[in-house]
C-alpha cells in the first residue's frame, strides 16, 4: 500500500492532537489497520494532507513530480501485477482533491514504470554495488498489467467491473469478508463515525451496518495489458511473465470546433488526461456534477476557445435555479484567432439542503447566435470541504 500523505490536515475525533502529530498517529492507524488484513509493506510519501476538491492545489503542495517519481520508483520496486486507485475523475461526494491527486499519479506511474527513459536513474546498473555512495539505484523497468479504480462517491457508479460477495467466506481467514473489513476499519479511531461503527459490529456481532455500506463498494475496470473480461477477477488473464512496456497513447490537441464554450479547469484537464492514458472508458460515467455546502459561492470555471481565423466576441450569462444569484462572469469576453480565455465564475448558492442535484448552467451567444451552454449539476449540503 502506497499513501501519498499522512492525512495531517483532517479533523480528529478521539482527541486535540492536530496537524503533525495528527499524521504520526494517522499513520500508525493505517499501518495497524494493514496489518490486521495481512498486508506489512506499506509507504508514506511527503505529499501535504490538502482539503479541498482542487485537484491541482493537491498536485501542486504535494510536488506533483516527486511524489510521481516515489510511486514510479515503488512500482519498479515491488513490480505489482496490478495496480488499484482512486477514481481519476470530479465525482460528488467523492471530489477530495488528495484523492484525485492519488488517482492521477497512480495512472501516470502506470504507463511510466515500465519506460527505461522516465527517472533513469532508478534503473542503473551501480558502479560498484559493494561500494558506498551509489548515486543509482539498480532497479528495473516495470510494467503492470492491469489497472482498476474506486470510488467514494455519494451516489451509485454504474461501471464494469467485477462483483463481490462481502457476505462470502474468506478461503484464508475462513471468516465473511465483512468482518475482515470492519477489523480493517476499526483502527482509524481519529476518523470517527466508520471506526466506530466497525469497533461495535466487532464487538456485538451485528453486522447489518457494515453489510449495508460495504454492498455499495465497486471496482471499476480501468483498463489491461492482458487478454481479459473487465467483470472477471482482478487476477483474470494474470501469468507469471512480465508483459512489455506498452506506450500510453499520448496527448493529441483535439480538433477545432469554431467558437465554443466548454467546462474548465479540471473538467477541461480529465477530457484531455482520459485519453492520453487509454481510460476514456471512465468519462462518460459521471456527468458534471459537484457537492458544496448550501448558501456558500460555486466556483464554477469555464473555457471559450476560438478555434476560428477571426477574432471573435462572446457574451456569457447564467442560467440559474430559483433562490441563486450570480457574484461574477457575465459580460462579453473578445477571443483572438485561435485564442482561448479561461473564465472563472462565481454564483451564490440558495439556502437549504437539496435532496437531488439542481442544475446550474452558463450560456454563450456571439454575433447574436446562440453558441450553446454548459451545466453543471449540484447538490447543496449542510457541509462539504472548500472547493
Amino acid at each position: 500500500i502506497v499513501y501519498c500523505n499522512r492525512g495531517s490536515g483532517g479533523g480528529n475525533a478521539v482527541g486535540n492532537e492536530q496537524s503533525t502529530a495528527l499524521g504520526a498517529i494517522r499513520e500508525m492507524e493505517a499501518r495497524q489497520a494493514a496489518a490486521s488484513f495481512g498486508i506489512t509493506n506499506v509507504w508514506f510519501l511527503q505529499g501535504r494532507d490538502t482539503p479541498g476538491q482542487d485537484l491541482f492545489q493537491s498536485l501542486a503542495t504535494w510536488h506533483h513530480g516527486a511524489v510521481l517519481e516515489d510511486v514510479v520508483r515503488l512500482i519498479r520496486l515491488t513490480r505489482p501485477e496490478v495496480v488499484f486507485t482512486w477514481l481519476p475523475h470530479f465525482v460528488a461526494g467523492e471530489n477530495h482533491g488528495d484523492h484525485q491527486a492519488a488517482g492521477v499519479i497512480a495512472t501516470e506511474a502506470f504507463d511510466i514504470a515500465g519506460d527505461p527513459t522516465v527517472f533513469p536513474a532508478h534503473v542503473m546498473a551501480p558502479r560498484e554495488r559493494t561500494d558506498i555512495n551509489n548515486a543509482t539505484e539498480g532497479l528495473h523497468p516495470w510494467q503492470p498489467k492491469k489497472l482498476y479504480f474506486f470510488s467514494d462517491a455519494s451516489h451509485d457508479i454504474v461501471a464494469e467491473g467485477p462483483a463481490f460477495d462481502q457476505t462470502a467466506i474468506s478461503h484464508t481467514r475462513r471468516e465473511p469478508y465483512y468482518k475482515i473489513a470492519a477489523s480493517l476499519h476499526a483502527p482509524h479511531r481519529t476518523q470517527g463515525e466508520t471506526s466506530a461503527a466497525a469497533v461495535e459490529a466487532l464487538r456485538t456481532g451485528d453486522f447489518s451496518w457494515f453489510n449495508a455500506w460495504l454492498g455499495r463498494f465497486r471496482l471499476i475496470f480501468g483498463k489491461s495489458l492482458v487478454h481479459c473480461v473487465p467483470t472477471g477477477d482482478v487476477f483474470d488473464g494474470i501469468t507469471a511473465e512480465p508483459v512489455a512496456y506498452r506506450r500510453p497513447p499520448g496527448y493529441l490537441p483535439r480538433p477545432g470546433r469554431g467558437v465554443s464554450l466548454a467546462l474548465g479547469g479540471p473538467f477541461e484537464f480529465y477530457r484531455n488526461f482520459w485519453p492520453a492514458h487509454g481510460i476514456e472508458r471512465v468519462g462518460p460515467l459521471v456527468r458534471p456534477e459537484i457537492e458544496v455546502a448550501a448558501g456558500s459561492y460555486l466556483h464554477i470555471p469555464l473555457l471559450i476557445r476560438n478555434d476560428t481565423p477571426d477574432s471573435a466576441s462572446v457574451t456569457l450569462r447564467p442560467l440559474l435555479p430559483s433562490g441563486w444569484r450570480e457574484a461574477n462572469g457575465s459580460g462579453t469576453y473578445r477571443i483572438p484567432p485561435g485564442g482561448a480565455a479561461a473564465v472563472q465564475t462565481f454564483v451564490r448558492c440558495a439556502e437549504g439542503t437539496t435532496t437531488n442535484p439542481v442544475d446550474v448552467s452558463w450560456e454563450a451567444s456571439s454575433a447574436g447566435a446562440r453558441l450553446g451552454d454548459v451545466t453543471l449539476h449540484v447538490t447543496l449540503k449542510d457541509w462539504t470541504l472548500p472547493q
